[in-house]
């Protein structure tokens, strides 16, 4: 009989704990489902990204009264499109990048401002380890470079107490190898302030107008982190006298080179940027860069003389061994003529000769042979470059005859 009576209740609470069975593995069920249905979308986002057409970038060039939009794509025509509801109106101005639909007929999308990573990659972010202190026989170069360079972007108000315009721009000039560049490694050192680092042949583009737009957007970069210094290494390359007959690829450089002037000293102000340039022939440079207000000051840097030779022979052989022999002063008058870029190759071979013989110290003989070796070259080169000047066409003139 108690049987009888148990019988119900077990096969109620055995019909109990399956349906929390059942309800349990419904639940587990809908999460491993809702898994499934994220991983799906995902996959199908993707799908769609591959089989979707590719956008086309365009630049607004002018908002037209009908509400639609003159740009130039970057497929090569300027087209006039329509621009979708759902893009904001107030984003359609002159210069703003936009995407435009595969057909080009609409704007689909407003792009954000960046920066253009040709142009980007010019800022030295890692900074040279040159100090002015590391330089000798530049000494009045150096001292008019802080004053052109480094002064206005730490102290402007000094300028304005005075009431005067600090200069632009700076321009380094002479012979190969008298340290140039080297100046302008310091100022990128020493001043606290954005370095692009430029070298004129990176502006000389294949297609027309390309030039020019990297040298708007080098400005573009300068005064959006200014304060900050464009240096600009062989101008030469795109700022050469400008001729009346040339092939097209002279006219593209030439309008490189107008853009480069009109952003020196155009309608919109520096501010805080410096410009320093370099060119070992200013004798074929455009006379409108060379006047004041693009380049006010114009530095010569020279053959080093005997002074400045003992100089740079004291910055290169300063952490070397030397014998009690070694006459310095000898050393900078049997270098006559010679670059600062020489005398350190004369400074490193002397130092070559001591480890062939398998010494740690540096001997007198030791340079005596660098110099022997290095002025010898020297002379090969200087006759070979006469040659070749002479045969040279004289189609331009020196800008100070």
């Amino acid at each position: 009989m108690s049987s009888d009576v148990d019988e119900p209740f077990d096969v109620d609470i055995n019909y109990r704990h399956h349906i929390e069975y059942l309800k349990h593995r419904i639940r587990r069920l809908e999460d491993e489902n809702r898994k499934l249905m994220v991983q799906l979308q995902y996959y199908k986002s993707q799908v769609e990204k591959l089989i979707s057409p590719p956008l086309i970038e365009a630049t607004i060039i002018d908002v037209l009264r009908d509400g639609r939009v003159l740009v130039k794509s970057s497929t090569g025509p300027n087209l006039v499109v329509d621009v979708l509801d759902n893009v904001p109106r107030d984003l359609i101005r002159i210069g703003q990048h936009v995407l435009l639909n595969t057909k080009g007929s609409a704007i689909v999308e407003v792009l954000p401002e960046y920066e253009d990573p040709y142009v980007k990659t010019m800022e030295v972010i890692e900074r040279p380890n040159v100090s002015f202190s590391d330089i000798g026989g530049l000494k009045e170069q150096i001292m008019e470079l802080k004053e052109v360079v480094e002064l206005p972007l730490k102290h402007p108000e000094m300028f304005e107490e005075i009431g005067i315009e600090p200069p632009k721009g700076v321009l380094l000039y002479g012979p190969p190898g008298c340290g140039k560049t080297l100046l302008a490694k310091a100022v990128a050192h020493e001043a606290g302030a954005t370095f692009i680092s430029i070298v004129g042949s990176e502006l000389v583009q294949k297609f027309i107008g390309e030039g020019a737009r990297i040298v708007r957007e080098v400005f573009r970069l300068a005064r959006k982190k200014a304060p900050s210094i464009v240096f600009i290494d062989e101008i030469d390359a795109i700022a050469a006298r400008r001729l009346d007959i040339g092939t097209s690829g002279e006219r593209e450089v030439q309008r490189t080179l107008m853009q480069l002037l009109a952003e020196i000293d155009g309608f919109k102000p520096l501010d805080n940027v410096k410009i320093i340039a370099a060119t070992n022939r200013i004798d074929i440079l455009d006379p409108a860069i060379l006047r004041p207000g693009r380049f006010d000051r114009l530095i010569e840097v020279p053959l080093p003389d005997l002074e400045s030779r003992i100089e740079i022979f004291h910055v290169h052989t300063r952490r070397m061994k030397l014998a009690e022999d070694v006459d310095i002063e000898e050393l900078a008058r049997l270098t006559d003529g010679a670059t600062g870029a020489e005398i350190k190759a004369i400074v490193t071979e002397a130092g070559y000769y001591a480890l062939r013989n398998g010494r740690k110290i540096v001997l007198m003989d030791d340079f005596l042979q660098a110099v022997k070796k290095i002025m010898s070259k020297k002379e090969i080169r200087d006759s070979n470059l006469s040659i070749l000047s002479s045969r040279r066409p004289k189609h331009r003139s020196s800008i100070f005859q």
